[in-house]
Formats: C-alpha cells, structure tokens, sequence
C-alpha cells in the first residue's frame, strides 16, 4: 500500500504523474482520495495492480483551483490516507 501511494504520489514524469490514469484525474481537478487493497482480485487486477484500486474524488466546489494548482505547480492533491501512506514509504524506504 505505501508503495502504490509513492508510485501515485511521488513518481513523476515531467513532473506529473507518471501513472495515466492518475495523471488524467488530477488534470480534471480530483483528489487522490483513498487506496483500496484488493479491490480488483481479477486476474488482470492482480497482475496488473496487485489488486489495488484507487479512489480519486471530485469536489465540484474545488475541480477548476485544483486543475490549475496540478497543471501550473504539478503538486498533487490528496486525502490524509493517502499523504500518511506516502509518509510511511519515505521514513521506511532507501529511495
């Protein structure tokens, strides 16, 4: 779990995510909200995602400022699930 949230979070190409999926939510303004184990236990799920899902979640109130804040600072709205996962892989991780 502290992986995926790094490899969501933290990993980026050009400064953006480098996930597609991730990086097109956050383009259209969502939060990283949560990360849910085994989630997808289908074949393709697990080889593709360890069966992991994410939860991105639209605030309407907040799509257009976090649009703008991801495409013009590249910084990566997410929920205190999320930011506590991301947390735990940086102490715990020699990257």
């Amino acid at each position: 779990m502290r992986l995926c949230a790094w490899y969501l979070y933290g990993e980026k190409h050009r400064g953006y995510a480098l996930n597609p999926v991730a990086n097109f939510h956050l383009q259209n303004g969502s939060v990283m909200w949560r990360i849910n184990w085994m989630a997808d236990t289908s074949p393709r799920g697990i080889a593709a995602s360890c069966g992991m899902m994410v939860n991105y979640r639209y605030f309407l109130e907040d799509t257009d400022s976090n649009s703008a804040t991801y495409l013009g600072t590249k910084q990566i709205k997410a929920s205190e699930q999320v930011l506590s996962l991301v947390s735990q892989f940086q102490q715990n991780s020699k990257l």
